[in-house]
């Protein structure tokens, strides 16, 4: 029998009291904010999204995948969601990776290139590491963050981003060493179409591109975390494993995980990384329901977990996942 999301109850000025309060709640965006990191080819860029009332606000670090698009593979991508977790009472924190397409320049000449794999994980660490400065350079922001409740998540490459920093083990394939980038001030997470196993699985003929996830070891990967997959899903490119590969987060690893997978949706989500993205149009993906969704259940799950409504999961669950309009189903375990 799934296990109940329960959390202690807390009171939170400002939170939004229910679905339609949610929605509605007025949000604010900046960007960029601008941290330089020595050694790394380009100072590491913001956007912070957060919403104009209340205090001691959970903060979600989302990472971006590899996408084609400019700005979508950026701090300027995923405001589908990204608004809406604001409008919750959530601070989300947008980092641009070395990975970015409009940092491309640098990929030549850059170690780690394309993927980043490395530097995606150490730039959700230094953005912990200087939340002090990331909360004063906001206007509105000073005093207002809760350091207690960081989630993070991530879409597709920025999937795995989120599964090393939530304890998957990897082992590096230039320099054959076990890399663990373990972070233990994030207490949650949300995986979006985030990738599988490795090893053999990784027969498609693109596989090679992945190399550093044939070593993924979810094992290892204890933290918390909401898998959201789309049954239409098929990583062909990578694995002949079909939709059910992205499924991998929620099966093989340990601890409290739930997965949501939704009805009739592709790699994209139906369009989470931007509105009218013409990514998702070219892959028959853009569905405005399922991002709407997606979007309510996520937001509800972290709400949850973070104590800061106990009964948002239940009755987004209830509403999204139940009768003949049903737009996903969820296991818990």
């Amino acid at each position: 029998m799934p296990a109940p999301i329960t959390s202690p109850a807390r009171q939170t000025a400002g939170a939004p009291a229910g679905e339609t309060a949610a929605e509605s709640a007025p949000s604010l965006s900046y960007s960029p904010v601008v941290l330089q990191v020595p050694g790394r080819p380009a100072d590491l860029t913001l956007r912070v999204t957060a919403p104009v009332a209340g205090d001691d606000l959970p903060v979600i670090l989302l990472s971006h995948g590899h996408g084609g698009s400019l700005s979508l593979s950026s701090e300027d991508g995923y405001m589908p969601i990204v608004q809406r977790w604001a409008a919750a009472g959530f601070v989300v924190i947008q980092p641009t990776h070395l990975s970015s397409r409009r940092l491309s320049h640098l990929w030549e000449t850059t170690p780690g290139a394309p993927l980043f794999w490395r530097s995606r994980a150490e730039d959700m660490i230094h953005i912990l590491d200087r939340l002090d400065e990331v909360e004063k350079t906001v206007p509105l922001l000073d005093g207002r963050l809760s350091r207690e409740d960081v989630a993070v998540a991530g879409h597709s490459l920025g999937g795995a981003t989120a599964e090393v920093l939530l304890g998957a083990g990897i082992t590096d394939p230039d320099s054959g060493e076990r890399v663990s980038y373990l972070e233990p001030r994030i207490k949650e997470g949300i995986l979006f179409a985030a990738p599988g196993r490795g090893g053999d699985t990784l027969n498609g003929p693109m596989a090679d591109q992945v190399r550093p996830f044939r070593t993924i070891d979810f094992s290892t990967m204890t933290q918390p975390a909401l898998v959201v997959a789309g049954d239409q899903d098929d990583p062909q490119h990578f694995t002949d494993m079909g939709p059910a590969w992205y499924h991998d987060p929620y099966h093989l690893a340990p601890g409290a995980k739930t997965l949501f997978t939704v009805f009739g949706a592709g790699h994209l989500l139906g369009g989470i990384q931007g509105y009218d993205a013409a990514e998702s149009a070219q892959l028959s993906d853009e569905n405005p329901v399922h991002v709407a969704a997606i979007a309510q259940l996520t937001a509800a799950y972290l709400r949850a977990r973070f104590g800061r409504d106990e009964g948002a999961w239940q009755r987004a669950r209830s509403e999204l996942t139940t009768g003949p309009d049903a737009v996903g189903r969820v296991e818990t375990k």
